[in-house]
């Protein structure tokens, strides 16, 4: 039977300005896979870019190569927004770096970490 493991790493924070999510060790995961959903916003345009990152200590950061453009997600729409990637071949650890965009955007967001063996 396969292991299968699910983690919130951001639960309805609101954030300002750029952030990264809390070091997350997945290494004993083959696949993993991120979900974002921007749940408030305010500020015109107001949206997130988040870049899945790599680690092979928890310390010191990279962006993934398997991804080279971050994920854009948009809250504009009435109700809450929600995107998922995949992440394979990773390593160790994981963590999104996540940029706001917009006019003085302020977003609140929850964010998954879903792994499995």
């Amino acid at each position: 039977m396969r292991r299968f493991f699910s983690a919130v790493l951001e639960q309805s924070n609101t954030y300002s300005d750029a952030f990264c999510t809390e070091p997350f060790e997945a290494g004993w995961a083959s696949e993993a896979r991120w979900f974002i959903r921007i749940l408030d916003a305010s500020g015109s345009g107001a949206g997130i870019e988040a870049m899945p990152q790599i680690s092979p200590d928890g310390l010191v950061w990279c962006d993934d190569e398997e991804r080279p453009d971050p994920v854009v997600l948009a809250a504009s729409a009435a109700e809450p927004v929600m995107v998922s990637f995949k992440q394979r071949e990773f390593g160790n650890w994981l963590r999104l770096k996540v940029r706001l965009s917009g006019d003085q955007p302020k977003v609140k967001v929850l964010i998954y970490l879903a792994l499995k063996e």
